[in-house]
């Protein structure tokens, strides 16, 4: 039974299991016991796997920021313990302790993703369990780090958006706002002039840590096998990457994904995909990465994320060349085949000052942790492709009002019809075409935005302090310098070149899909269409390297 308010999909969440269905369970875990008092599992420890109760209690609960303890959830029998952490074998976001002596069975990280392979009905109602758990952890801010900062601070800011988009559970503590804040400060002998500082599940106290310092404390992401040979390695975790990661892991190639920052790519920052197939009310960009994401992890892909590919190598070892991926903290990966999916950098306006402002004030996506910090205010935007019209019609449900700032003279040549409808619906959008933004004001913080007309010479200053930058991208490419792989004048990957398949480089056995190839298609359903494509096309790779390499032996 629940500790928690009833909820819509409380059943679905909290399933009780038929007999018939813990039957077709028992073959793949063992049968365990545990005692009254117990505990499973420690926040930020890992659980031995997926426990099934077939009779006792067990509770779940969360430690607040000040050490206090609040139940969650108390299973009985034929109900499951864990949430998605549980599916990757991460660190535990909550407690998990024994309160009547329990039988039960127990089924391994490893094994439980066979569950939701091979049991497709009965895998289907435990996955769904599972992310609808990790939501209402999210909900609740239940179980995760606690950042300790001004909540407008560009440091908060910034941790707070890669736990976001990471879907992890946080909280923010505001010194000048939460009274829980002053207690932190006060327990831990917390310099003010060190904010932000971030509480770990564990324990562990980290000042303005990077996202990779962050992640690591948390267990998102390890330290890989540097003897593991993969059979493919893909540099991405966008659309593409992840498409390619699902096709190619449900095909029983070992796969391993890295990327720099946290899954979704740029389409995982937009507020809403509306011309996606299959979801006619629309969805956002973070939940459809989500999905696809823990997609990924049900068929056993490896996440290195965030964990940063500096560069691309070769060791020939027989007929089939091996691929090394050098990582950060002198780490590496080995593959047989590696995919080029690292999409591409947001582009920045050359203005003197602009790094002054970036994360407080000077935004590339707009997330509802922007929203809030604009709300009932003056924003501008400046961009003209569908994901600038996304975030202006987003923003202007939460703003006083948006500048639309464009440099061309129209916005039909960039942006989809339904957009610019909607666009020009909202009467608190302003489209201002043939501008372009000349300078930024303030000191502590944005205070005045300037722009003038390419044509007439005007000029025009408002009293701003939020500025979104939604301009186009760089290609990503700079980690594949003197590797052997072919990029065009722009920087993008080419692609098809001398008979070779068209997904393939110039160097064999890489592969580029999605925004980061030269003549893509800049769209969600191209670089997921990309990503299953070039699937077929490794798996090509690896049988013409295994043929060679039993004509070798045959030859020998």
């Amino acid at each position: 039974m629940a500790n928690l308010p009833r909820h819509a999909r409380y059943d679905q969440m909290f399933p009780v299991l038929e007999p018939r269905d813990i039957e077709r369970l028992m073959r793949f875990g063992t049968n365990v016991t545990y005692d009254a008092g117990t505990r499973l599992v420690t926040t930020g420890g890992l659980a031995p796997g997926f426990v099934l109760l077939l009779s006792g209690e067990i509770e779940v609960s969360q430690r607040t920021a000040l050490g206090q303890r609040q139940a969650i959830v108390t299973y009985g029998a034929g109900q499951f313990t864990g949430e998605l952490a549980q599916l990757s074998d991460r660190p535990s976001l909550v407690d998990v302790d024994v309160i009547q002596d329990t039988s039960a069975f127990l089924i391994a990280p490893d094994r439980l993703r066979d569950v939701l392979v091979q049991e497709a009905a009965l895998g289907e109602r435990i996955m769904r369990a599972l992310i609808l758990r990790r939501t209402n952890l999210l909900e609740l801010s239940a179980g995760g780090p606690v950042i300790l900062g001004r909540s407008d601070s560009a440091d908060v800011l910034r941790l707070q958006g890669f736990l976001r988009r990471s879907v992890q559970p946080h909280r923010v503590l505001d010194l000048n706002r939460d009274p829980d804040a002053a207690a932190l400060v006060e327990r831990f002998h917390i310099d003010v002039h060190h904010l932000p500082i971030v509480l770990c599940p564990s324990g562990k106290i980290l000042r303005n840590p990077g996202e990779n310092e962050l992640a690591r404390c948390l267990g998102l992401v390890r330290r890989t096998d540097d003897n593991k040979l993969y059979d493919v390695a893909i540099v991405g975790s966008g659309p593409a990457g992840l498409a390619a990661a699902v096709y190619a892991a449900s095909e029983g190639l070992s796969t391993i994904v890295l990327d720099c920052r946290a899954f979704g790519g740029q389409a995982g920052a937009s507020s809403r995909i509306e011309n996606y197939l299959g979801f006619p009310t629309g969805i956002s960009g973070l939940a459809l990465m989500a999905r696809a994401y823990n997609q990924a992890q049900k068929f056993g892909v490896e996440m290195a994320i965030p964990d940063e590919v500096r560069c691309l190598g070769l060791e020939q070892d027989g007929a089939s060349p091996t691929f090394r991926l050098e990582v950060g903290d002198g780490n590496r990966v080995r593959a047989q085949t590696v995919v080029i999916a690292s999409g591409a950098r947001y582009r920045r306006l050359n203005l003197a000052n602009i790094a002054q402002f970036e994360g407080a004030s000077v935004h590339y996506w707009a997330s509802p942790i922007e929203a809030r910090l604009c709300e009932g205010k003056e924003v501008a935007l400046v961009g003209a492709g569908n994901s600038a019209g996304q975030a202006a019609v987003y923003l202007a449900s939460q703003v006083a009002k948006v500048w639309l700032l464009v440099r061309g003279a129209c916005l039909a040549s960039s942006m989809s019809s339904y957009l610019i409808e909607r666009i020009q619906a909202q009467p608190n959008i302003k489209v201002v075409l043939r501008t372009e933004v000349t300078e930024l004001l303030g000191d502590e913080g944005l205070t005045d935005v300037s722009w003038r007309n390419a044509d007439t010479g005007e000029q025009t200053r408002r009293p701003i302090g939020h500025l979104f930058l939604l301009v186009g991208a760089d290609p990503n490419t700079d980690w594949l310098a003197d590797c052997g792989v072919a990029v065009d004048p722009k920087g993008f990957v080419t692609t098809g070149a001398n008979g070779r398949h068209a997904l393939e480089t110039s160097l064999p056995g890489t592969f580029a899909i999605g925004d980061v190839r030269a003549g893509s298609i800049k769209r969600v359903a191209s670089a997921v269409g990309e990503g299953a494509q070039v699937v077929a096309a490794i798996h090509e790779y690896l049988s013409q390297g295994r043929n060679l390499q039993a004509l070798s032996k045959g030859v020998s």
